[in-house]
C-alpha cells in the first residue's frame, strides 16, 4: 500500500492579518484626508490622541473605517515598528 503524503501544517498568524488590515485602513484614511486637502498626518495624530472622530473626514467612508481599529493596538504596533521590535 502506498502511503498518503502528509501535507505540512500551514502557519497562519492572526497578528499579521490584523497588522495588514490596520495598514490598509490607515492608507485609506490618509489618502482620503490628502484628497480633501488636510494635512493627513496631523489629522490622524489628532484622532489617535483624542479619539475625536471629527479629525477624520467622512469622505470615502474614512471616519467609519478608522473607528474599526483598536487605537491601543495601533499605537503598540506603531511603536514596535518605529523601534523595529517586531
Amino acid at each position: 500500500m502506498a502511503e498518503t503524503p502528509v501535507n505540512p501544517t500551514q502557519v497562519f498568524s492572526i497578528k499579521e492579518e490584523v497588522d495588514a488590515q490596520m495598514r490598509k485602513t490607515l492608507a485609506l484614511v490618509y489618502n482620503a484626508l490628502k484628497k480633501k486637502g488636510y494635512i493627513a498626518i496631523d489629522q490622524i495624530v489628532g484622532y489617535l490622541l483624542s479619539e475625536d472622530p471629527t479629525y477624520i473626514t467622512n469622505y470615502n467612508n474614512a471616519r467609519s473605517e478608522i473607528r474599526k481599529i483598536d487605537r491601543d493596538e495601533l499605537l503598540k504596533v506603531m511603536v514596535q515598528n518605529y523601534l523595529d521590535l517586531k
